[in-house]
């Protein structure tokens, strides 16, 4: 603990469960300020928990930290110093950190989204057991994982090891679908309560997931005071190299949220099947053709 004068009063650890935490709160007044880096996910159980006292925390950007504090000699001890003096300097750059609300709603999102990876993973053991098998499909049904598909797929004669496996995967996809469907009514009953999503969900290739997922990784938009700016901050904006006076642009920055970068273009491409003007289409005839002739 450091004081506006920069004389440290009090040095101690804490562990980052409750008790560690609840030791921490009891030192601690509103009047005070606690300075953390948003490293990994590390930091949300005592941001959360200090957030829920109503002690203010300011959540330093570790990338521009580093730049503004570098040192040889690193330790928590000496990292935890250099931030205190960047606070009573007011020299943190901060991370945005959305509210309480807003990162339940992400978490929510990424939880869902990670139980639709162990689905496919799932599927793909399934497809390689009956491809294994020599099992052909193709002319009974579209889709194996659809309702005929399942009955077929739980009638099969198969090798005894096989079918054991197989009937452990089907299992675990109707444990997932489950899954997938509780998540689904929250995901649901929280986009009905906020009007940001009814109105992206007015965009076309903008479903409710999509709708929810742009909306809490975004968070409040007002901080970006022009389209471009939110751009750039997406990582969806042409990279720039110069050379003198030319400029060269390339593929997109990539920077910032990865899943806000994957469903935006993921929409963007619903959106241009279903394009009832030829905007979007034309533009992305025109990119097709300047790719090939590249090629």
């Amino acid at each position: 603990m450091m004081d506006l004068q920069g004389t440290i009063i009090d040095e101690f650890t804490f562990t980052n469960n409750y008790d560690g935490i609840a030791s921490l709160a009891s030192r601690l007044t509103m009047d005070d300020r606690v300075v953390m880096e948003s490293t990994g996910s590390v930091w949300t159980n005592l941001y959360n928990h200090l957030d829920d006292a109503h002690i203010p925390v300011v959540l330093a950007n570790p990338l521009k930290t580093k730049a503004i504090a570098s040192a040889r000699i690193k330790s928590d001890e000496i990292d935890a110093r250099i931030l205190a003096h960047l606070l009573r300097t007011d020299l943190i750059p901060e991370s945005y950190v959305p509210t309480k609300e807003i990162r339940e709603v992400r978490a929510l999102i990424r939880h869902r989204t990670s139980i639709v990876k162990i689905r496919t993973m799932v599927k793909n053991k399934v497809h390689a057991i009956v491809d294994k098998n020599g099992l052909e499909h193709d002319e009974l049904f579209s889709d194996l994982f659809g309702k005929a598909g399942m009955q077929w797929l739980g009638t099969i004669q198969l090798p005894s090891l096989d079918k054991l496996m197989l009937d452990n995967h089907l299992d675990h996809l109707e444990s997932l679908k489950k899954q997938i469907h509780a998540v689904d009514q929250e995901i649901h009953a929280r986009a009905s309560r906020d009007e940001d999503v009814r109105l992206l969900l007015s965009m076309t290739g903008v479903d409710i997931f999509t709708a929810l997922l742009v909306r809490s990784e975004i968070g409040n938009i007002s901080r970006f005071p022009e389209y471009k700016k939110l751009i750039s901050w997406a990582g969806l904006a042409p990279s720039l190299h110069q050379s003198g006076s030319i400029e060269y642009h390339g593929s997109i920055t990539k920077q910032g949220s990865k899943m806000l970068r994957w469903v935006m273009v993921e929409a963007a491409r619903v959106a241009v099947n279903h394009d009832e003007e030829p905007y979007l289409s034309r533009n992305q005839r025109r990119y097709e053709e300047k790719l090939n002739r590249i090629e």
